[in-house]
C-alpha cells in the first residue's frame, strides 16, 4: 500500500468522549444502612478447608489475609456442569489473581481485587456467582454493574458461555440507548437469576420499582475505579446500594485505584479480602513491547501506515482522543484500503455493538477507538495497540496497552509522542510502571510479540 495523503487532522477538544450514559441520582446512600455481615455456609467453608491448603501471605494495609493455593480448578469444589464448562472453554489452570480471590468469593467474602488487564478477573465473579447462586425461585440473585455499554455485553457473554452447562440459571443484561419499557418488563415480569446492568438503566429500573433486588445475594462492580471516580456515577453506585439488602456479597474489580477510589470502595464492604499489586512497577504488563515514536502531528498519518504495512499482526486497536478523530481518521484507513472499523460514544447502541461484533469475530482487523474501548473489552486477538493520540492519564496508557497481551500473551504497544504534554506524560508512565518505553527500532522481531 502506498503512504497515506491525509491531510492533518485538526486538534478537537471534545472532551469527555468515553463518557457513559448514566443518569445522575439525587437519592444519596447515607440514610441507609450498609452491609454488616456476609451470608456464609458452613458446610461449604468447611470443605473448602478440608481440601485446599492456607497460609497467611504478607499482610496488606488493612491488616492480615488468608491466601489459599490450588493447582486447578478442581481443588475449588466447583459444581461438575461448571468443571465441565470451564474444560470446554479451553481454560486448564486458574490465573494468579484466580488462584488468590475465587476461593475466598466462593465462601462469601466481600473481594476488593485490583489486577492486571487480561489475567483473569472477570472469571472470578462469573465463577463464583454461577456456583452461588440459587435457582429456587425467579428472582434477581446476583447483581453486576459496569460502566459501559460494551463491558455490560461482554460480562453478558462470559455468564452465557459458562453457564451452557446450567440451564436452569437465567442471565440477562439491561443498558442505556435500548427501549426502557422493554427492560422493564422483562426485570418485573420474568426476572432473571442474574442481572448485568449499567448504572443509569439499574437506576432507572429501581426507581420505577420494577427491579426487585431484595432476595440479592451477591452485587458486583467491574471496573469499579470508573465507576466512583465520577461524582454522577458514584451517585448512581450509592444509590443502588441503598436498595440492596443488609446482608450480601460485594465483590469489586479493577486493574487500577487510587486513594480515594480504593476507600470508597472499602465503605460499601465489610471487612474485604483484598489482592492488590503492592507497587504501582508489578503492575506493567509482562509480554508487552512497549515504544514510542517522535513524530510531529502531520507526520502521524504516514508513520501510522508505515506501521500497518510493515508489521505483521492479527488485530490492532488505534486510539484517538475524542469521536472526531476517530471518525475521520477511520474514514481515511478505509479509502486507503485497510479493513478499519470504528467504535465511539456518538453511535446508536445497536450500531456499538454490532461492531464490537463485527471486530471481536475476526471480520475487521483494525479498530479505531476512543478511551470508551480503553477498559475492559477483551478481544483475544488484538496483539498491537497504538495510541496515535497520547493518553494524559497514566491510568489510562495501562488500560489502553492493556488491549494487547491479555492473559500472559505477546503483545506491542507503540505510542505517537508529538508534544511536550505528550513526552511529559511518557516519563510519568515509566516513571509510575517501571518501565522503559524505548524509540522504536526500524525492525522488531516478530516472535516477541506475535503468538506462535
Amino acid at each position: 500500500m502506498g503512504a497515506m495523503s491525509f491531510e492533518e487532522l485538526p486538534d478537537f477538544d471534545d472532551a469527555g468522549d468515553a463518557k457513559v450514559d448514566a443518569s445522575v441520582s439525587t437519592a444519596e446512600a447515607g440514610g441507609k444502612e450498609k452491609s454488616t455481615d456476609v451470608d456464609k455456609k458452613a458446610d461449604g467453608e468447611e470443605a473448602q478447608k478440608a481440601v485446599v491448603q492456607t497460609k497467611k501471605a504478607e499482610a496488606p494495609a488493612d491488616g492480615d489475609k488468608t491466601v489459599i493455593h490450588s493447582s486447578g480448578f478442581r481443588d475449588f469444589l466447583l459444581k461438575p456442569e461448571l468443571l465441565r464448562s470451564i474444560k470446554e472453554n479451553g481454560f486448564e489452570h486458574p490465573s494468579e489473581v484466580q488462584h488468590q480471590s475465587l476461593p475466598q468469593a466462593l465462601l462469601g467474602t466481600d473481594i476488593l481485587c485490583q489486577a492486571k488487564s487480561g489475567m483473569g478477573k472477570t472469571a472470578v465473579f462469573v465463577l463464583s456467582c454461577l456456583q452461588q447462586v440459587e435457582t429456587d425461585e425467579s428472582c434477581v440473585r446476583a447483581l453486576i454493574i459496569a460502566h459501559t455499554r460494551e463491558l455490560v455485553y461482554q460480562i453478558r457473554n462470559e455468564f452465557d458461555r459458562f453457564s451452557k452447562t446450567l440451564p436452569a440459571v437465567k442471565i440477562d443484561s439491561v443498558f442505556g440507548g435500548t427501549a426502557f419499557g422493554v427492560d422493564k418488563d422483562k426485570v418485573s415480569k420474568d426476572p432473571p437469576h442474574i442481572l448485568i446492568g449499567s448504572p443509569g438503566r439499574i437506576c432507572g429500573l429501581l426507581r420505577e420499582e420494577a427491579l426487585k433486588v431484595d432476595k440479592l445475594k451477591m452485587f458486583v462492580v467491574d471496573e469499579c475505579d470508573k465507576c466512583v471516580d465520577k461524582l454522577d456515577m458514584r451517585k448512581d453506585i450509592q444509590f443502588i446500594f441503598s436498595y440492596l439488602p443488609k446482608v450480601k456479597q460485594v465483590m469489586m474489580f479493577s486493574a487500577t485505584f487510587t486513594d480515594d477510589s480504593r476507600e470508597v470502595c472499602k465503605k460499601l464492604m465489610k471487612d474485604p479480602f483484598e489482592i492488590r499489586v503492592e507497587e504501582d512497577s508489578k503492575l506493567t504488563l509482562h509480554g508487552l513491547l512497549q515504544y514510542y515514536v517522535k513524530c510531529s502531528e502531520g507526520e502521524k498519518n504516514r508513520k501510522l501506515n508505515d506501521i500497518l504495512d510493515k508489521l505483521e499482526f492479527n488485530q490492532v486497536v488505534i486510539f484517538v482522543k475524542s469521536v472526531h478523530r476517530a471518525i475521520v481518521l477511520n474514514r481515511l484507513l478505509e479509502e486507503c484500503n485497510f479493513p478499519s472499523i470504528t467504535i465511539h460514544s456518538h453511535l446508536s447502541q445497536e450500531d456499538r455493538i454490532a461492531r464490537y461484533k463485527e471486530f471481536k469475530a475476526f471480520e475487521k482487523r483494525i479498530m479505531v477507538a476512543t478511551d470508551l474501548f480503553g477498559r475492559g473489552i477483551d478481544i483475544e486477538r488484538v496483539n498491537i495497540v497504538v495510541n496515535y493520540d497520547m493518553t494524559e492519564e497514566t491510568d489510562s496508557y495501562l488500560h489502553r496497552v492493556g488491549r494487547a497481551g491479555r492473559f500472559g500473551t505477546k503483545g506491542l504497544a507503540i505510542s505517537f509522542v508529538t508534544t511536550e504534554e505528550d513526552t511529559t506524560t511518557l516519563k510519568g508512565i515509566q516513571d509510575r510502571f517501571g518501565v522503559e518505553v524505548e524509540e522504536m527500532p526500524s525492525e522488531i522481531n516478530t516472535s516477541f510479540y506475535l503468538n506462535a
